[in-house]
């Protein structure tokens, strides 16, 4: 019998089209067994929150304020987020980070709230949900701030080679999207084939970002095992193998998550 099951380590089910329940149920039949949905701005915090406690233990949350967002962070949003950090579905601070390629917000209060959201994990003992985009060399910066008190992962990884050795050395782990089925995608594909399996992890980001052959339709968890799958090939492992990694990988990182 099959031992293969994953975890969707970043999505966001309330971004998806049709019922919560639904979306939930057919990543079930695709053994997609375990989500975190991600928190990323004031309007979605509270029905992220709500996601995880109706349908903990399948879906976990990741609170936090996501760089495109990062002018939101305020006092009162991080007192918010305390109040609910010690649930057992919230196992994650995030998304946070730096985005320098949109910069929908300034750069100077991105790194604000990013140091101060790797803060309010350390102080919860939560691990963190990483976005970087065109930001390498003040992401890892502001990580080595903070080396050796702060754990999590960079998700949807596209960097350089760089970048994932600097984390890696830091103690984060590095997640992988849809994007690194990409046909021009070689470059990333190249620095996965690198990384240690045993620092890796598996995502949609849905509704973004859907992997090949599900390329131009809207990504949903059920789609994770293409990814998977397509990763597990890079690191020449069976599937099965894979699986079996990447959930201890999950468990480690995200220790709240429950799993029978």
């Amino acid at each position: 019998m099959s031992q293969v099951s994953w975890i969707d380590i970043h999505t966001h089910i309330n971004m998806l089209e049709g019922d919560p329940q639904e979306n939930i149920q057919s990543a079930q039949k695709e053994h997609v067994d375990r989500l975190i949905t991600i928190g990323t701005c004031q309007k979605d915090l509270p029905v992220v929150f709500e996601l995880g406690q109706t349908f903990f233990p399948q879906v976990a949350c990741s609170l936090g304020i996501h760089p495109h967002e990062a002018a939101e962070w305020n006092e009162s949003i991080k007192k918010w987020i305390e109040e609910r950090a010690a649930h057992p579905w919230v196992v994650a601070i995030g998304e946070t980070g730096l985005d320098y390629y949109y910069e929908h917000s300034p750069k100077d209060v991105q790194k604000k709230a990013f140091e101060e959201q790797l803060a309010l994990a350390v102080e919860q003992g939560l691990p963190v949900e990483i976005h970087t985009r065109e930001a390498e060399k003040d992401t890892i910066d502001i990580l080595k701030n903070f080396d050796g008190k702060v754990s999590g992962v960079l998700h949807c990884f596209t960097g350089s080679a760089w970048l994932a050795e600097e984390a890696l050395k830091l103690g984060l782990d590095i997640s992988i999207s849809g994007i690194v089925t990409f046909k021009k995608a070689t470059e990333l594909q190249d620095v996965v084939k690198g990384l240690p399996v045993e620092r890796l992890h598996v995502e949609t980001d849905a509704p973004f970002l859907a992997p090949v052959p599900m390329r131009g339709k809207k990504n949903t968890p059920s789609f994770l095992p293409y990814t998977a799958r397509f990763v597990a090939a890079l690191k020449g492992m069976e599937e099965e193998a894979f699986s079996q990694q990447v959930k201890k990988n999950a468990l480690r990182v995200f220790k709240k998550i429950q799993w029978s």
